[in-house]
């Protein structure tokens, strides 16, 4: 018993983050193509270097809703070998996202793409809906 109380006690006094809700974040949606801006800090002989690295792939998946702990996984190919992240939309390190290209998808969850090749991989993008001039 003694020993739980001390891990408690141990939690409660880590400082925990402030998270802070971002309001400009675009509706990504599984099936964009985004690039995501990442904040990287490079240290290097006790020197700290901050840079900004892109990366850019499809959205798989979005998970945990549009609260503050909502993350979407994006997909891209190097080299032949497949690479995922996962992002949480509100953290202070994603400077921002933007939207590439929007695709029509019926599933919302696109796992299946990790397997697919050649055409199976090919997503339809989304035609724009115009207004009609003249009404």
């Amino acid at each position: 018993m003694a020993e739980e109380t001390q891990k408690e006690e141990t939690v409660a006094e880590t400082p925990k983050e402030e998270t802070v809700a971002k309001t400009e974040l675009p509706d990504v949606k599984p099936g964009d193509t985004v690039k995501v801006y990442q904040k990287i800090k490079e240290v290097k002989d006790n020197k700290t270097k901050k840079r900004i690295q892109v990366f850019e792939g499809q959205v798989l998946a979005r998970k945990h809703g549009k609260g503050i702990t909502a993350t979407i996984t994006v997909r891209k190919v190097i080299d032949g070998v497949g690479v995922e992240k996962i992002f949480p939309l509100h953290a202070t390190a994603i400077s921002k996202i933007e939207i590439v290209r929007s695709t029509k998808v019926r599933r919302s969850k696109l796992y299946y793409l990790r397997t697919a090749k050649g055409r199976k991989a090919r997503l339809k993008t989304k035609e724009e809906k115009t207004e009609k001039e003249g009404e």
